[in-house]
């Protein structure tokens, strides 16, 4: 199943990408205090009490001139309201109720999202007593927050995680057919890349950038191997997002990517690795998924002994410290390195589906711990005694220790590192947790 998905929206500079921010608690976004100043892609994930979420800003999304605000705001809320499972209504206690609330409020009111009305910049006594104005609007879930100190963000997530139906990774579907999706940069050449692969033209191929709207699904079967093959609609940066289609294309792939084994990202030879693309890997590599990085487009490159070498370390070196990915030079257009692409997905699949002994895991590491001990804490020798791996779809390992809080984050990519070095797990995320034994 998609993961949950939330759209936050408002007029601008109600303070969304603030919002935003301390929901992922990262600065992720350019926060500014100018109206239409949310400049980068606005998706992550947040994480409360043990349930996650997509989350989408739809700041930068609305267009900045007043005359057509009123039609862009409203085709976005009606994006949002169609593909989120839930909405954040965001508004201003400084301004009170505005003409552009109200309008937003309609559209919202007849939708059967839910919404919950969060009411910003509620930081003292007195503009507690202004927000209550806000209760016209007609919502029944209503938040004052300061999206500034945090103040009131507790309740908020608290009332839409209970929107979230209980999340299991314990199960694992037996004998399923690896979801593989492709993603990119619009223009990056992932529909040509369809196309190649599958033999027919499924997907309108133009140099147009966004000419792909929304996913498509694709069942392979060809030389001995079986997937499903998902094209999305290119995720692009928001400066660059005009039309209400892309923003409805980035919220289905974000959430298209919830569903699949392997993100197969595109680059384009000629442009490099972007922010963007470094974007796009850290959500894949967030949701656990596996990831193979195709540079396509590599045809129209002019080469020299070593360009792909030098290539593939500029990548590595944007794409730290998750390094352990396969980098594959292809062109969709000349059909060249495609099936290898392929090929190298269902091994990175095999590799996120493995599972190790518990008494291969103790025997290998155990001795590698001994020869290179967690450094000591506050005088505490650390002792690791036991190692498992846990039952659930991403790659993770329980190492059992007398002071699992003592152990700093360098440790544990030098664990990482071993299980990598021992147990081929090239282009999975792995996770490490330290446990109390």
């Amino acid at each position: 199943m998609p993961g949950f998905t939330v759209a936050i929206v408002g007029r601008p500079n109600v303070g969304k990408s603030t919002l935003f921010n301390r929901l992922l608690e990262e600065r992720k976004a350019i926060v500014e205090d100018t109206p239409g100043v949310t400049r980068d892609r606005q998706y992550g994930i947040a994480d409360w009490n043990g349930k996650s979420f997509n989350l989408i800003d739809t700041g930068g999304f609305v267009s900045k001139s007043d005359d057509v605000f009123e039609i862009e705001i409203k085709k976005q809320v009606e994006i949002a309201v169609d593909e989120a499972n839930l909405i954040l209504f965001v508004v201003d206690t400084m301004t009170g109720v505005t003409a552009q609330d109200q309008d937003m409020a309609d559209v919202l009111r007849r939708s059967t999202t839910p919404v919950l009305l969060v009411v910003n910049k509620v930081d003292n006594a007195e503009r507690a007593l202004y927000a209550s104005e806000f209760y016209s609007l007609g919502f029944e879930h209503t938040f004052y927050v300061s999206s500034i100190s945090g103040s009131g963000t507790g309740e908020l997530l608290d009332e839409l995680t209970s929107h979230i139906p209980a999340q299991s990774e314990e199960e694992e579907v037996e004998n399923a057919i690896p979801k593989f999706i492709i993603i990119g940069q619009p223009n990056a050449g992932k529909s040509t890349l369809l196309n190649a692969l599958v033999g027919e033209e499924r997907t309108i191929v133009s140099n147009i950038p966004g000419t792909t709207r929304d996913t498509i699904h694709t069942h392979y079967k060809q030389f001995g191997k079986e997937f499903v093959l998902i094209d999305t609609a290119g995720l692009r940066k928001k400066k660059n997002v005009h039309e209400d289609l892309e923003f409805y294309s980035v919220i289905r792939a974000v959430r298209a990517m919830d569903d699949v084994d392997v993100c197969f990202i595109v680059i384009d030879a000629e442009n490099g690795i972007t922010a963007q693309d470094v974007n796009i890997f850290s959500l894949a590599a967030r949701k656990g998924k596996g990831i193979v990085i195709l540079v396509n487009k590599w045809d129209l490159i002019a080469k020299e002994t070593n360009t792909a070498r030098d290539y593939e370390k500029q990548i590595k070196q944007k794409i730290s410290p998750f390094t352990d990915v396969p980098v594959l030079f292809i062109s969709a257009k000349e059909k060249q390195r495609i099936f290898q692409a392929m090929e190298k997905g269902v091994e990175v699949y095999e590799n996120r589906q493995k599972k190790i002994s518990t008494s291969k895991l103790n025997d290998i590491l155990l001795p590698e711990i001994e020869r290179y001990p967690p450094p000591m804490s506050r005088g505490h020798n650390i002792k690791i005694k036991f190692i498992t791996q846990l039952p659930v779809v991403v790659p993770s390992f329980a190492f059992f220790a007398n002071y699992p809080e003592a152990i700093k984050e360098p440790y544990r990519n030098f664990l990482e590192n071993k299980i990598r070095e021992y147990f081929n797990y090239s282009g999975v995320p792995v996770r490490v947790f330290f446990r109390k034994k």
